[in-house]
C-alpha cells in the first residue's frame, strides 16, 4: 500500500479511537460531530489569500494542538477539556481518512496527501 493509503487508514483508526474516548468519558456520542465544523473555522484565512488560509488551516489541522489540549485535560482532570481534545483529534483524523491533508499555500485543493477532487486545468 502507498503511504497515502496508510495515512488514510491511520486517520480512520485514530478517529475511531477518539470517538470511543468521548464515549468512555460519558459524553454524548453526537458531541464530536457537533464540534466538527468549529475546527474548520480555521479556513477563514482563505478569505485573505491562499498563503494565510493554508497557514491558519494547517495550524489547527494537525494532532499537536489536540495533544496539548489533551495534556491540559489530564493535568487538570477536566473531562470537558478532554472531550474538546478528543473531538479535535477526531476532526483531524476524519479529515485524513477522507483524504484532506495539510494545505500547500499555492491552492486549497493541494494537500500533503495529493490533490482533492478533480484537478483544475493549469493556468495559461
Amino acid at each position: 500500500m502507498t503511504p497515502v493509503i496508510w495515512q488514510r487508514v491511520e486517520g480512520t483508526v485514530i478517529a475511531a479511537a477518539a470517538f470511543v474516548g468521548v464515549l468512555l468519558l460519558d459524553f454524548p456520542f453526537w458531541l464530536p460531530f457537533a464540534l466538527f465544523l468549529a475546527f474548520d473555522l480555521s479556513a477563514l484565512g482563505y478569505l485573505f489569500n491562499p498563503r494565510v488560509g493554508a497557514w491558519g488551516y494547517n495550524l489547527v489541522h494537525n494532532y499537536a494542538g489536540a495533544a496539548i489540549v489533551g495534556v491540559i485535560a489530564a493535568a487538570t482532570a477536566t473531562p470537558w477539556v478532554g472531550v474538546v481534545a478528543l473531538s479535535w483529534a477526531f476532526h483531524v483524523a476524519a479529515d485524513r481518512a477522507l483524504g484532506y491533508g495539510l494545505k500547500h499555500p499555492d491552492h486549497f485543493q493541494h494537500t500533503h496527501l495529493g490533490w482533492i477532487g478533480k484537478r483544475e486545468a493549469s493556468p495559461q
